[in-house]
Order: structure tokens, then sequence, then C-alpha cells
């Protein structure tokens, strides 16, 4: 009888976003294009979405006994696909409550994969077209003609691929609770576990390999995916440039941690390849999930982990973070301002898989990361002279902004939990949260008086 009782929120959560969906829904919305939306709507929708969402994710949450502000910090950290929790006696919540927490990050990674790959594309924002539009063609960037059609071929994929890692965990001996809510959090680059101890729980480090496989996996360009899964363009994965860079990264820091475990802390060379591997997948993938307690590790080696804290992997995948296509953007931009340095007249252009990329996409993308960096560097300061901590507060706001989840430290680590974290804390974390999953696109038009008088934006953007 009292697992039925526990149903009791979703459905009152359900009620609430159909009641929600039906008062916001346009009467003629059949008829309305998605391609008509302005900027400045799209912003607001998102925004406001996004919101809402989080505040009806918390209802379960003070349902079971949690206080409020730790509620939305778990909603939030849930729909954001961040993985922090504030969770520290896992034995005491009913499963119901660990399958929404795994469930809702499954939800947000769907809506952030559709979002950025399907719609803000048409925007041109934040260099977003670079993903679809700017660098493989306008004949080859549709990967279907419709938003909608777009977003169906990705959903089927991000379903399919979850599907694919239940069966193998289960068919692993995983339980089947456990096989569910860990591949709905590892596909979706969340990391919310079942269990108190992450993957450290099930003692088998056959499922440390698969998860570390899937998220992977979640860490490519699901557009690209959609290539060579649909399309059958294998060749497409060999091509692409951010693909190489995912993997030579990934490669480069696994061997690099490999061997700082074997000579500084005694690892055997599969069990230090293993492990390296992992720490190195859930970070820039950013899931965050953990096969070891890594704040024990050295400072090498975390010094290595926290680098791989600022990159994220794949834009279009799951993952959080500044994304690699962007690093590679401004990396070679660099190069060509040095260049310019010894021949001023000479003409350089930046080039993402052999196509010229176009100037304002480079320079959105620079202004991105610029904003991007400079919030994680104002949180973290609030966050260090709030909890009186430099590790905790800087590793926290880059755990958060790059919705990555466990920071370092007892406290905050992959064995921690932010419950201890002063109110202050947990709201600037929950604010990073948000920005960081919507890459700062909504916040920063929020701060430009257009974005207040929607009617006027669209009255100006017509007559242009």
């Amino acid at each position: 009888m009292k697992d039925y009782i526990n149903i009791i929120p979703f459905i009152g959560s359900s009620v609430i976003s159909f009641c929600l969906g039906i008062l916001f829904r346009k009467k003629d919305s059949k008829t309305e294009e998605i391609n008509n939306i302005n900027k400045t709507e799209a912003f607001a929708i998102v925004l406001i979405t996004w919101c809402l969402i989080c505040l009806i994710g918390v209802i379960p949450y003070i349902y079971f006994g949690i206080k409020p502000i730790d509620a939305l910090f778990e909603s939030v950290s849930g729909i954001t696909t961040t993985g922090a929790t504030i969770l520290k006696d896992f034995s005491i919540y009913p499963k119901v409550m660990f399958f929404w927490r795994s469930f809702s990050q499954w939800l947000g990674g769907l809506g952030i994969i559709v979002l950025f790959a399907a719609i803000l594309p048409k925007f041109s924002i934040a260099g977003r077209q670079a993903l679809l539009a700017e660098v493989p063609g306008s004949n080859e960037s549709k990967l279907t003609p419709r938003i909608r059609q777009t977003a169906a071929a990705l959903w089927s994929i991000y379903l399919i691929l979850t599907l694919i890692e239940i069966s193998i965990l289960i068919y692993f001996k995983m339980p089947v609770f456990d096989a569910v809510c860990t591949s709905l959090s590892t596909v979706s680059g969340g990391g919310f576990s079942p269990q108190g101890e992450s993957l450290i729980a099930y003692g088998e480090t056959k499922f440390v390999w698969l998860v570390a496989v899937f998220m992977f996996i979640a860490g490519i360009n699901f557009a690209l995916q959609y290539r060579i899964y649909v399309k059958r363009k294998i060749i497409s994965i060999i091509k692409d440039e951010e693909f190489r860079v995912y993997c030579c990264v990934v490669l480069l820091f696994t061997i690099m941690i490999s061997i700082i475990l074997v000579t500084h802390h005694n690892y055997n060379v599969r069990e230090s390849i293993r492990s390296a591997f992992f720490q190195v997948m859930t970070i820039i993938s950013t899931t965050g999930f953990a096969s070891a307690n890594y704040s024990e590790w050295c400072l090498r080696a975390k010094i290595l982990l926290f680098i791989l804290m600022f990159t994220g992997a794949s834009i279009g995948s799951a993952s959080g973070g500044v994304k690699l296509l962007r690093l590679i953007l401004i990396f070679k931009y660099m190069r060509r301002q040095i260049a310019q340095i010894h021949h001023p007249n000479g003409v350089y252009p930046i080039k993402i898989n052999k196509r010229i990329v176009n100037e304002d996409v480079v320079r959105q993308m620079i202004s991105f990361v610029f904003f991007y960096y400079a919030i994680f560097v104002v949180t973290a300061i609030l966050l260090v002279l709030t909890e009186e901590n430099v590790i905790t507060g800087i590793s926290t706001a880059i755990a958060t902004i790059g919705n990555i989840g466990p920071g370092f430290g007892p406290q905050i680590g992959p064995m921690g939990s932010y419950a201890d974290l002063h109110t202050t804390s947990k709201i600037i974390a929950i604010f990073n949260m948000i920005i960081g999953r919507l890459e700062l696109i909504p916040f920063l038009a929020l701060l430009h008086r257009d974005f207040w008088n929607i009617k006027k934006t669209k009255n100006l953007q017509k007559n242009k």
C-alpha cells in the first residue's frame, strides 16, 4: 500500500503540468509554424519553460520530506542533467523517487538535445548554427525538412541508445531497477544513481566499462550519430574534426592519468586504465558517475580532471560545458591572429571539416566562451567567500555551470553531497546549473531591455 501512496506527488505534478500546457497552448498552434518564432520569443519560451519544469519537479522531493531549497536544488540538478545531489542517506527514500531523479535527467537531456540541435541553430545563436548550418553546408545540414521531424529523429536515437544500455546492463546481471535508472542517467549525461556510492556499490568492473562506453557515445554529436545510424554515412564520423579531437582528448587524458595512478597509487595497469578512462569520460561528458573516489587521488591527477571540467564533449551532444567545437574554433582563431602578426595582409579563413566558418559564428563563439568563464569566475569568488573554502568554492562553480555534478574534496566530491553547503551557495549553484544547461543564451538575452518588450522586438524584426 505504501508504494501506491508514493505515486501521489507524481500524479499531482502531472496534473499541474497538463493544466499549464493547456493554459499556454495557442489556439492556432496547429497552423502556427515554429519557424516563425523570433529570437526574443524563443529566449522567453526556453527560459520560462525550463524554470517551470524545475519548479514542478520540486513537488515529489518535498513530498518525501526534503526541505524546499534542497528540493529545488535536486530538481534543478535533475532537469539540467547536472547530477549534483543533496541526498546523504539513500536508504530512507523509496525507489520511485530514485526513478524520478533519473527520469528527470533523461527528459532534460532529451529536451536540451532537441533545443540545441533542432531549434536554436535557426536563430544563429552563440555559434549554434555551426552545428547544422554553417559547418556541414546547407544541403547536408538539415537532418530532415522540418523541426518536428528532426526532433523525432533525434528522439528515436536517444530512446534506442537508452533501451540498448538497459538491455546490456540487465544481461550482465545488474538489477533491473538499477539498470533502468543508470541507463536513463547515462545517455542523458546526468549521473544520478540509485546507489549512494554510484557504480562503486556494484563491485563489478564490467559495469564500469559498459557505462563508460555509453558515456562516450552520449558525448558524441547526436546529429552526427543520426547521419551514421540512419543515413548510413559511416565516413562522417571519421571526417568530423570535433569527433577526432574528442577521441584524442579522451585518449591523452586517460593515458596521463593511468600513468599517475600506476606510479603514485600502486594501481595495476588494467585497473589504472579502467579507472582513468571512466573518470575522464564521466567528467568530459559531464555525467557525474563515480567508479572511484578521485578526491583521494594525488594532486596531479586531480589537476588533469579539473582541466577536463572546462571542456565538455561535442556540441549537439548530451554533455554540458563549453563544448570542444568552440574551443577548436578559438584555438584556430588564436593561431590565425599569430599568423597575421607576421603577415598582416594575409587571408586565413577558419575552417571546420574543410568548410569555411562564417566570421559572425567565430565572434559568437568567442563571446560565448568569454561570458561562460566570466560567470564562472564571478560565481566562484562568491562561493569561496560564502563557504570560506577555496577548493569547495571553485569546484562547486565549475561543477554546476558545467553540469558535471560532483566536485572535489570530501564535502562535494564523488562520495559527498551538497547538503551541507550554505543556503546562499545552493542558490548560486542553482543559478549556475540552469544557465549552464541553457548555455547562457536566455540569461544573456535577459540582460537586454528588448527582451522585456517582445511585441516591440517582433515589430522591429518584421520591419527589417
